[in-house]
């Protein structure tokens, strides 16, 4: 059965170099220091990751060191039937800091709000809290 899906895009903004954010998003150890929550994986692609204790998990498909990341990602609250996503994050220079886009395709549509509030209140503000401490 086809389910109905959504596309999220959203821009944020981080107080630190696209390479020292490209790792946080990858590295295990720096992922649980500003998410709060155990993460897993190899910063390679076609490695398996996952984040907040194994709610969100999938597999790193194109790694652009400082630029780009793109995996196919799910969550244990996925649809049993409904193929993994894919979500783009891309890193560039901006006023001091990383401009980080991030796109988020073949999102359930059932779903699709909880994880576009989702990314702003455990990715974008705790990632900017993250590096405004250091």
């Amino acid at each position: 059965m086809a389910h109905a899906v959504r596309s999220i895009t959203q821009r944020a903004w981080v107080p630190a170099s696209p390479g020292d954010v490209y790792l946080a998003m990858l590295n295990p150890k720096l992922h649980a220091a500003f998410t709060g929550a155990p993460a897993t994986g190899v910063s390679r692609v076609g490695r398996r990751f996952t984040a907040y204790g194994g709610y969100i998990f999938g597999v790193h498909r194109k790694l652009v060191k400082g630029r780009r990341i793109v995996q196919e990602w799910a969550t244990t609250e996925w649809p049993e039937d409904a193929p993994p996503s894919t979500v783009e994050f891309s890193f560039t220079p901006a006023r001091g800091g990383t401009a980080i886009r991030m796109v988020h395709t073949n999102v359930p549509a059932t779903q699709a709000a909880s994880y576009r509030q989702g990314w702003i209140d455990y990715y974008w503000k705790p990632l900017r809290e993250y590096f405004e401490a250091a």
